[in-house]
C-alpha cells in the first residue's frame, strides 16, 4: 500500500509540474497580444498616416500571432478553454467525465497531435534545408523559425496530454490528495 501512495505522490508532482509548465508559458506568452496591437497600431499609423510600409514589420505580426497561439494552446486545454460539444458530457458524473476526458485525450488528442507530427516533419525539415525566407522583399528572412513553432505546438500539447491524462487517472482511481481536473474542480464535492 505504501509503494502505491508513492506512486501517486509521484504522479501527482508529475501532474503539477506539467501544468506549472504549461501555465508559465502561457501566461508569457499572453503578453504578445497586447505587443501584436502595438505593432498592428504602429504598422496601421506608418501607413496611413505617414505613407511608410514595412514588410517586416507586417510579417511579424503573423510571427507574433503564431508564437501566441502554438505555444499557448496547451494552457487553453489546461483551463478547459477549448470548444467542446457537450450535448451528454455535462449530464455525466464527475467520475465519467474524468472517464471521457482520459478516452477523449488518449484516443483523438494523441493521434492528432501524432499525424501533425508525422506529416510536418518533411515540412519543417525542407525548410530548415534552405534556410527558407519570406517570399516578399523586405520580409523577415526566418519563415524556417515560424514553421518550427508546429514542433513546439505539438510538444507542448502532448506535455499538458500528459498532464491530463494523469489528473484524470488519479481521480478514476480514488487518489484522494490527487490533482483534479481544473473544468471538474469547480464541480467536484469531497463526497463524488
Amino acid at each position: 500500500m505504501h509503494s502505491e501512495n508513492d506512486m501517486f505522490k509521484f504522479l501527482n508532482s508529475m501532474v503539477i509540474a506539467l501544468d506549472a509548465l504549461a501555465e508559465m508559458v502561457g501566461k508569457r506568452v499572453a503578453w504578445l497580444s497586447l505587443l501584436m496591437v502595438f505593432v498592428t497600431f504602429a504598422v496601421v499609423m506608418l501607413r496611413y498616416a505617414f505613407n511608410v510600409g514595412s514588410i517586416a514589420a507586417q510579417e511579424s505580426i503573423t510571427y507574433l500571432h503564431a508564437i501566441l497561439f502554438m505555444s499557448a494552446g496547451s494552457y487553453a486545454l489546461q483551463l478547459d478553454g477549448h470548444v467542446r460539444v457537450d450535448v451528454f458530457y455535462r449530464r455525466f458524473s464527475h467520475k465519467a467525465k474524468a472517464l471521457v476526458n482520459l478516452l477523449g485525450t488518449l484516443f483523438l488528442l494523441f493521434p492528432v497531435i501524432g499525424l501533425i507530427a508525422w506529416y510536418s516533419l518533411d515540412y519543417i525539415n525542407n525548410s530548415w534545408s534552405i534556410l527558407e525566407r519570406s517570399q516578399e522583399a523586405g520580409g523577415i528572412p526566418a519563415l524556417f523559425l515560424l514553421k518550427s513553432l508546429i514542433l513546439v505546438f505539438v510538444s507542448s500539447f502532448f506535455l499538458q496530454g500528459m498532464a491530463e491524462v494523469l489528473r484524470n487517472f488519479l481521480y478514476i482511481a480514488g487518489w484522494p490528495d490527487g490533482t483534479q481536473s481544473r473544468h471538474l474542480s469547480r464541480e467536484l464535492s469531497p463526497d463524488d
